[in-house]
C-alpha cells in the first residue's frame, strides 16, 4: 500500500514536523537511573525517523512528584543536554506537564491535593479540597514548567489533561463536587484547563507550541465523550493549542489507557475519533496500539485524526520510519503489546522501562542492535535450542558475522511460545517468533529442524563456541510453593494435565467442569483457564496467591481477563488456596494456611474437576549445558534453560549470549 500522508510534513503552530508519525508521552522511569539513559532512549527513535516525540510527565510541583520534575535544579542541565543530541535528529520534542492531583502523595508525604475530598484507586488518601489559593499555586506552577522548558531548548510543551489527572478530577463529575466557580456546570468544571492553558500560553513565546491531552473516561458518569469533545472546542474557540492529542481511560478503568493484545489495533478509534473530529483548524493526534506506517496513514487518509502516534511499536523497535521508507517494513520488529516491559517494567519494583521483544529497549547506552559491532574474530557458533531465547542468540550472533548453526529438535521453531498463542486473546505472541524466523533465515542461518542433540553430537560439530537454549518442562509432581510437604495425591491420571497438554492434546480435556491450579501467578494459568472455559467448561481456578495472576497486573492484564471469565457466568476463584487430592471427577482444596491432619469441617472443599490442570514453575532442561562444561567445552545458557522464567527474559538472554560471542 502506498503511504499518502503519514510521511507528509505538518505543522503544529510554530513548529514544522517532517512526518506525521508521534510518540506519546509514556513513563520509562530512566531519569531515576541517569538523564543519560533517557536522552539515549529518545536519541535511538529519533536517529529511526520519527516526528514527533512527548517527554514523559514532569511533575510541575512538589505536591505531585514524578520521575522529572521541574522542581529538581538538576534536570535543567539534563534538558539542555538532552536536547543537544536530539535537536540534530530532526525530531521535535514536547514535554509532557503534569499533576497527579489525588493518585500522588506530595514530596512532604502530607494528603494530595485535588478539587474535592474523593479518594483515588490509586493513593487511597483522602486529598485535600483545593482552596482558590492553592488552584492559583498549581495554575502558576504550570505556567513557570513550560517557561523553563522553552528555556532548556524544548520544541513545546502538552498540558496533561488526562487519564483521571488533576485537570480531569475538575473535569469530571465523578470527582469534582465543587459548589464554587470551578464546580458544577460544564464551563465550571473546565475552567480549571483552560485557565492552566491560558497561563501556559502567556507565559512562553509565539515560537513555542502547546499542546493539550484528552481522554474521554470510560468510567461511569466520568468526563465522557462529549465533555472532551465540547472541551476541545471551547480551547480552539479561545486559541490556546497548537495540538490536540486525545487518548482514552482512567485509573478506575486502567486497561484501557495501554491495553494488551486481547485490543484490536486501532481499539481507542471509537472514542477517540468523535472528539478529533470536532477539531476545525488545530491538528489532532490519537494513539491506540498501532503497529505500522500503514495503519497511521488509513487513519489519516480517512480523516480521523492529523497524526498517529506509535509509542508502543517505536519501544519495539526505533525503526520503524527508517526500515518502511527503505522498503522493508517487513523487517520492522512487531510490538505484540504483551506490556510486560514497557508498562510493567515502568511501573514495578526497580522500574525502568523495557521491551520484551526489544532486549535493547530502555538500555540503548550499553545493548541493543545499534551496539551489535562487526565480530573482530568471526567464529563457528552452534545454537542448540530454537525456542525464542536460541533465535534472538542465533540473530544476533549472525549479525555480528559469526557462522552461524541453529538446532532445533522439533519441527518447527518458536519453542513453547507456539503453544502460548493459541490460547484466546493470545494469537499477537506469535508475531514474535515469526519475525526471529524470518530474521534468521534472512542472515543466513543453517537451521535443522527434526535434530535432537545430546552433548557428544555438539562436541562433533566442532564449533568455537556453544548457545544452549533448549528451554524447561513442566514439573508434574504435585508440588505447591506454599506446601512442599504435601503434594497433590492423584496428580498421575490422565485426565490430569500440563498447561503445555491443554494446548497440545485436546483429546484429554474432557467433561463439563475443570480444575485449574496456578501455582506461578502469571499469566499461563490464565491463558489456561480461557481455553478450558472456551471449550464449556464450568472452571475453579484455585492459586496461592493473594490476588488473581499477580505477576501480570502491573501489566494490565488481570482485570480484562477476570471480566471475561466472569462473563461466561461459569468461573469461580479462590486466592490463598491449593489442591489436596484429585479424584476421577472432583477434587479436594483448601486454604494454604492450614495443616491438613488439623483441618476442621469446612475446610476442605470438593469441587467439580472432570479435568484437571496443574500449573507450576517448570524445571530447566540444561543437562546437555551441564555435559558440554563438563566436557571442557566454551557454553553460554539463556532463557528457560538458564532458569525457566517468561519471554521477556528468555529474548534478553538470548540477546546478551548472541552479542556475546
Amino acid at each position: 500500500m502506498a503511504l499518502t500522508h503519514v510521511l507528509t510534513p505538518i505543522r503544529v503552530g510554530p513548529v514544522e514536523l517532517r512526518n506525521r508519525v508521534g510518540r506519546t508521552a509514556h513513563g520509562t522511569r530512566l531519569a531515576f537511573y541517569s538523564f543519560d539513559d533517557l536522552t539515549e532512549f529518545h536519541l535511538r527513535r529519533a536517529e529511526g525517523g520519527v516526528g514527533l516525540t512527548v517527554i514523559e510527565i514532569l511533575g510541575v510541583h512538589p505536591t505531585t512528584p514524578a520521575s522529572l520534575n521541574v522542581f529538581n535544579p538538576a534536570h535543567a542541565d539534563g534538558y539542555r543536554r538532552m536536547m543537544e543530541r536530539l535537536k540534530p535528529t530532526g525530531m521535535k520534542t514536547f514535554q509532557q506537564l503534569w499533576h497527579g492531583g489525588h493518585h500522588v502523595l506530595p514530596v512532604d508525604g502530607s494528603p494530595p491535593w485535588s478539587c474535592s475530598d474523593q479518594p483515588s484507586p490509586e493513593a487511597g488518601i483522602v486529598p485535600i479540597a483545593m482552596t482558590r489559593a492553592m488552584i492559583d499555586e498549581i495554575i502558576a506552577a504550570y505556567a513557570d514548567a513550560a517557561r523553563k522548558c522553552e528555556e532548556w531548548g524544548l520544541d513545546g510543551v502538552e498540558l496533561h489533561a488526562a487519564h483521571g489527572y488533576l485537570p480531569q478530577q475538575f473535569l469530571s463529575p465523578n470527582t469534582n463536587r465543587r459548589d464554587d466557580d470551578y464546580g458544577g456546570s460544564f464551563e465550571n468544571r473546565a475552567r480549571f484547563t483552560i485557565e492552566c492553558l491560558a497561563a501556559i500560553r502567556a507565559a512562553v513565546s509565539k515560537d513555542f507550541a502547546v499542546g493539550v491531552r484528552l481522554a474521554p473516561d470510560d468510567a461511569a458518569a466520568g468526563a465522557g465523550v462529549e465533555d472532551n469533545a465540547r472541551l476541545l472546542e471551547l480551547i480552539e474557540s479561545k486559541g490556546l493549542v497548537d495540538l490536540f492529542n486525545v487518548s482514552l481511560g482512567s485509573y478506575q478503568a486502567f486497561p484501557r489507557l495501554v491495553a494488551g493484545m486481547h485490543e484490536p489495533t486501532g481499539y481507542e478509534l471509537p472514542t477517540s475519533v468523535p472528539v478529533t473530529r470536532r477539531a476545525k483548524k488545530v491538528p489532532t493526534l490519537v494513539t491506540g496500539r498501532f503497529r505500522t506506517l500503514e495503519e497511521a496513514d488509513a487513519v489519516i487518509r480517512a480523516g480521523d485524526a492529523s497524526m498517529v502516534a506509535l509509542t508502543r511499536a517505536h519501544i519495539a523497535d526505533p525503526d520503524i520510519v527508517r526500515k518502511t521508507m527503505a522498503g522493508h517494513p517487513e523487517r520492522v520488529r512487531p510490538c505484540i503489546a504483551c506490556n510486560q516491559g514497557c508498562l510493567a517494567g515502568a511501573r514495578g519494583p526497580n522500574a525502568r522501562v523495557a521491551c520484551t521483544v526489544n532486549a535493547g529497549a530502555g538500555w540503548e547506552r550499553s545493548s541493543g542492535d545499534h551496539r551489535l559491532a562487526p565480530a573482530a574474530l568471526k567464529k563457528r557458533v552452534l545454537v542448540i535450542g530454537g525456542g525464542p531465547a536460541g533465535m534472538e542468540a542465533a540473530r544476533v550472533a549472525a549479525t555480528r558475522g559469526h557462522t552461524v548453526t541453529l538446532v532445533e529438535a522439533e519441527p518447527q521453531l518458536g519453542g513453547r511460545v507456539k503453544l502460548a498463542c493459541k490460547a484466546p486473546t493470545r494469537a499477537t505472541m506469535k508475531d514474535a517468533i515469526v519475525w526471529l524466523e524470518q530474521e534468521v533465515y534472512r542472515l543466513g542461518v543453517s537451521v535443522r529442524l527434526s535434530t535432537y542433540m545430546e552433548a557428544d553430537d555438539a562436541m562433533k560439530e566442532e564449533a568455537d563456541e556453544v548457545i544452549v537454549a533448549t528451554g524447561s518442562s513442566p514439573r508434574m509432581d504435585g508440588v505447591q510453593v506454599t506446601n512442599p510437604g504435601e503434594p497433590i495425591a492423584g496428580l498421575d491420571q490422565p485426565h490430569v494435565l500440563s498447561s503445555w497438554e491443554v494446548f497440545q492434546e485436546e483429546r484429554r480435556i474432557t467433561g463439563q467442569s475443570a480444575l485449574v491450579i496456578d501455582d506461578t501467578g502469571h499469566f499461563e494459568a490464565v491463558a489456561v483457564a480461557e481455553t478450558l472455559q472456551a471449550r464449556g467448561m464450568a472452571v475453579t481456578f484455585v492459586t496461592r496467591h493473594i490476588s488473581f495472576a499477580p505477576l501480570v497486573e502491573m501489566a494490565a492484564m488481570c482485570e480484562p481477563a477476570l471480566a471475561r471469565l466472569s462473563a461466561r457466568g461459569n468461573f469461580s476463584f479462590h486466592p490463598r488456596w491449593r489442591a489436596v487430592s484429585i479424584g476421577k471427577a472432583d477434587a479436594v482444596i483448601a486454604p494454604t494456611f492450614i495443616k491438613l491432619d488439623a483441618a476442621k469441617p469446612g475446610q476442605l472443599v470438593t469441587v467439580p474437576a472432570e479435568t484437571v490442570a496443574f500449573v507450576s514453575p517448570n524445571r530447566a532442561n540444561r543437562e546437555i549445558y551441564d555435559a558440554l562444561v563438563m566436557q571442557g567445552k566454551k557454553v553460554r545458557v539463556a532463557g528457560d534453560a538458564n532458569s525457566p522464567r517468561y519471554l521477556n527474559i528468555a529474548i534478553r538472554e538470548g540477546h546478551l549470549a548472541g552479542a556475546a560471542v
